[in-house]
């Protein structure tokens, strides 16, 4: 068993795709319409350059009720949606900030971790981590 995909709750697709692919770094993988072409919802997923037959992210449109309560409590309680894997935190972070991405957590040494949280700009808090 392996992990083939997660799913993050995007208020816009649209925008999700573009801070995704142009600020973080991760290219597109499937662009796929659902339901009538006016529609807005898309099977849209990318992947890391580094690993692009690897675990897929789904930006999920966040249309459902359940949605918006779930990521309101977790944001208000700086829970992150989900975590990705960087070489280095601190460079990550200042790359990140000189594009203007907003952060609400600074760098952190835990032990063997380094984390950083930062806003996706749709909704939901990411971490980021490096091991060592």
């Amino acid at each position: 068993m392996r992990i083939h995909l997660n799913s993050v709750f995007v208020d816009s697709q649209v925008k999700a795709l573009d801070f995704y692919t142009n600020v973080l770094g991760f290219v597109k993988k499937h662009d796929v319409p659902l339901g009538e072409p006016s529609e807005e919802n898309r099977w849209l997923t990318v992947v890391s350059p580094e690993n692009p037959e690897g675990a897929e992210l789904l930006l999920e449109p966040s249309g459902h009720p359940a949605v918006g309560p779930y990521r309101e409590a977790l944001a208000d309680d700086g829970i992150p949606a989900t975590q990705f894997a960087v070489d280095d935190v601190h460079t990550e972070y200042d790359r990140l900030r000189e594009l203007g991405v907003r952060f609400t957590q600074e760098p952190l040494e835990m032990g063997p971790v380094t984390t950083a949280v930062l806003d996706d700009t749709c909704g939901n808090l990411i971490q980021i981590m490096q091991e060592g």
